[in-house]
């Protein structure tokens, strides 16, 4: 089956590198796509060959000779580099259907293009994100899921996400760390194929607290997270000090970072592979990737964007979808 791409913010870079995925799809040997969403913020981008198609079936065939395309409602004027509602509705249309396809069975996996938030906000959209509401859409808490971000030789999983970090230190909870680290090592088995995962725990506070000195979350909250989660069987290791723990030796010992808090997760893997990090949704009943970047709309139509983070998506989508299926039959 073909993977389900949806384009994002129309006027973002989106359709543009979709569109550059497609071409390099040869090259690079990428499994078959068909996007969603509109045709002409397409073609504003980009002069390569669409066909509308009705179904994702029709996707295998077409998509060798031209990128295939399930055509969301026309959101108007489609200006790169600048938003507007029109676009948003058009973007959580595009959303909608793609998440549908994929929850039905009729695309193997789900690549989510970049949105603005401010934008879905605007027309009411009332999820933090679309991670939340692919969640909501399939039947699962937000809560038991898990935001793993994700390059070729790091892993990095927030604990705690969209939020002042002064209120980053209020919401961490052993529990919360616990649900997170689980659903990290179930996903690690399950889309991965790692039978036994090996998870490295940051603490909070600089130098994982300093036994107390600087800060009490490492010995109240963090740890009896880490002792609970070796007593289930989880091979988990911490607090570490974050400012030591994602060197290229360090990397080598664990197969994810489960991090305190956004920053903490998201810097070492964009500051390590800014071009090709990954967002992962896992603990959701299908396979959901997004290049980990946002609309880029400072850039959008000038022909520059580069693809390499929606290819990388898009491959681990199917790889994962892959050994999901195998894992399952």
């Amino acid at each position: 089956m073909p993977l389900a791409v949806a384009l994002g913010d129309p006027s973002g870079i989106g359709p543009e590198i979709v569109a550059k995925a497609w071409d390099a799809r040869n090259e690079i040997a990428l499994p078959p796509f068909f996007a969603v969403g509109n045709q002409t913020s397409l073609e504003r981008v980009w002069g390569g060959p669409i066909r509308l198609i009705g179904t994702p079936s029709e996707a295998i065939e077409t998509f060798r000779d031209a990128l295939p395309l399930i055509q969301v409602d026309d959101p108007g004027a489609i200006v790169p580099g600048e938003p507007n509602l029109p676009g948003a509705r058009c973007a959580l249309d595009s959303l909608e259907i793609a998440v549908g396809l994929t929850r039905s069975g009729a695309s193997s996996a789900l690549v989510t293009g970049p949105v603005s938030k401010s934008q879905l906000y605007a027309i009411g959209f009332s999820h933090p994100g679309q991670t939340e509401f692919i969640a909501e859409r399939c039947g699962i808490a937000y809560e038991n899921t898990a935001m793993m971000l994700a390059g070729p030789t790091l892993r990095t999983v927030p604990v705690t996400l969209h939020m002042p970090l002064i209120e980053a230190a209020t919401k961490l909870t052993t529990d919360l760390i616990i649900s997170r680290a689980r659903t990290v090592w179930r996903g690690l088995q399950r889309d991965f194929g790692i039978e036994a995962p090996r998870l490295a725990v940051a603490g909070f506070n600089p130098h994982a607290g300093e036994g107390g000195a600087l800060g009490m979350e490492e010995i109240e909250i963090i740890a009896p997270a880490i002792e609970a989660l070796r007593a289930e069987g989880i091979d988990a290791v911490g607090p570490l000090p974050a400012d030591s723990m994602f060197h290229e030796r360090a990397r080598a010992d664990y197969d994810a970072a489960i991090c305190m808090y956004h920053d903490q997760a998201l810097i070492p893997l964009k500051a390590i592979h800014f071009d090709e990090g990954v967002n992962m949704t896992l603990g959701l009943p299908i396979v959901r990737t997004a290049p980990d970047h946002g609309t880029a709309f400072g850039i959008a139509g000038a022909g520059i964007a580069r693809p390499d983070a929606m290819i990388a998506a898009i491959r681990m989508a199917a790889e994962c979808a892959e050994r999901r299926a195998a894992r399952e039959a």
